[in-house]
């Protein structure tokens, strides 16, 4: 098993508070993700299915069902641009454009320097402050060119 034994642990803790153990799968997805480099591997679903006493195929469901698992590699930083009508209405794809061109990362893909990953999204329920994006897990709302530039630019 490839899962590290804290994290295991972790799991053996979370079941407790539900009825079935299964009903943990989602948190337990988003532990990996966030602790085993950012994305939710083959070898991790499978783990996961085996701690679970679930199929492989019914972990895969799950993870592939939901936006916020990433089934690839990604970059250190992840950039997903809602481009929902809101914020395509607002300016999603001259969003877009920037971020890909300050990142060098394609859209749906990462920069060569694996500093960067960019992604559309559908609705991030931010329609309100469109247009947006998230980074690394934090929303950037009514975005312009010198906003995007000066958010990019802070991250290290």
């Amino acid at each position: 098993m490839a899962l590290p034994q804290d994290l295991v642990r972790e799991f053996d803790e979370l079941v407790k508070n539900y009825p079935e153990k299964r009903a943990a799968l989602i948190l337990a997805l988003h532990r990996c993700q966030e602790t085993m480099g950012g994305w939710i591997s083959p070898d991790i679903m499978e783990d996961l299915a085996a701690y679970f006493a679930l199929e492989p195929v019914e972990v895969y469901g799950v993870a592939s069902f939901y936006p916020m698992f990433r089934l690839r590699p990604v970059g250190k930083h992840v950039v997903s641009i809602c481009h929902n009508i809101s914020c395509d209405l607002r300016g999603a794809q001259d969003v877009i454009a920037q971020v890909c061109k300050l990142t060098g990362a394609p859209l749906h893909g990462t920069s060569q320097d694996g500093k960067w990953t960019v992604a559309t999204v559908e609705c991030a329920g931010a329609c309100a402050n469109a247009p947006m994006f998230d980074l690394d897990g934090v929303y950037h709302e009514d975005l312009d060119a010198e906003k995007i530039a000066k958010i990019l630019g802070a991250v290290k």
